[in-house]
């Protein structure tokens, strides 16, 4: 299978000289990027040299990628920039052997129209030619995407690259123990034990006379569904989903009322329903401004081939 070299645009509403900078200085360039953790210049014998540098990625557990690589920079018509860009690594533990790319700053009415381009050879034979087609090229372009747009919220709106990291983080923390626990409360009190005092609560109701059981059932299936679309929809619809959480937890918690011994019970209607609800909040206010890899191009156009 040919390999789809990956490609990244985005319009960035800054002038030339500011993205500039932060793309080449490598103190600017780590603090943005998610693909690098440290970035050094080497010192260069002639001024006329490409200029040379070594670069580590941390990947956990105390490990660590590190390789080599050299830029150079050409001006051309009209404003536009291009940063020609070659990298390797030796060590067995790389997935990428070298590879080479571009980025390009074109001058537009919008903005500057800032692209990537770049392809590399893997390692490990066959076996990584699989593993690369099958997830970590699409990991490489969205971690270039995503890190793209948190450069331009940088520029654009001056929220530091660490912040949009932190509310990044934060804003899928919220959402996954949000669907955590929606999933359990769904799995285990309402399907596996049925005996945890939830019948009770419906009995309270009057409402289903003999059926609590199937219906608690039922309401777990949709507690575990609606578990899994927190988890799998995208950020265009996490505002709607932490607001049904808001409303959910509201409605749960009145349901409740007709079984007062419940609220002094260890995990009550209190401390669950709120703690949730307070997830929520977090997370609406992390929505704003995040870093978002949907807001770049991933096709090439054609004036770029």
């Amino acid at each position: 299978m040919p390999r789809k070299p990956i490609y990244v645009e985005i319009i960035i509403r800054t002038d030339i000289e500011s993205l500039w900078k932060y793309t080449q200085d490598p103190m600017l360039h780590e603090s943005w990027d998610l693909r690098f953790s440290e970035i050094q210049y080497l010192q260069k014998s002639a001024e006329s040299e490409p200029q040379q540098f070594k670069y580590a990625t941390k990947i956990g557990f105390g490990m660590r990628i590190e390789g080599l690589g050299e830029t150079y920079s050409t001006y051309e018509k009209d404003g536009m920039r291009t940063s020609v860009l070659k990298f390797s690594s030796d060590q067995s533990l790389s997935l990428i052997r070298e590879g080479a790319g571009f980025w390009r700053y074109i001058p537009t009415e919008e903005g500057i129209r800032f692209i990537t381009r770049y392809d590399y050879r893997t390692r490990f034979g066959k076996a990584g030619e699989w593993f690369d087609q099958l997830m970590f090229r699409s990991m490489m372009g969205g971690a270039t995407a995503w890190s793209f747009d948190r450069l331009r919220l940088s520029l654009e709106k001056g929220i530091s690259p660490r912040v949009s990291f932190s509310r990044s983080l934060t804003d899928i923390l919220c959402i996954s123990i949000l669907s955590i626990d929606w999933i359990y409360q769904g799995l285990v009190p309402k399907l596996l034990v049925q005996n945890s005092g939830e019948i009770d609560i419906l009995q309270s109701t009057g409402l289903f006379h003999g059926y609590e059981s199937i219906v608690l059932a039922i309401m777990g299936v949709g507690e575990i569904s609606f578990g899994l679309l927190l988890l799998l929809v995208g950020r265009k619809w996490r505002k709607i989903m932490y607001l049904l959480n808001l409303i959910l937890m509201v409605l749960l918690g009145i349901s409740a009322i007709g079984q007062p011994h419940v609220y002094v019970e260890p995990f009550n209607p209190i401390s669950l329903n709120v703690s949730m609800i307070a997830l929520s909040f977090v997370g609406l206010l992390q929505l704003r401004d995040l870093p978002d890899a949907r807001r770049c191009k991933r096709t090439v156009h054609w004036r770029d081939e």
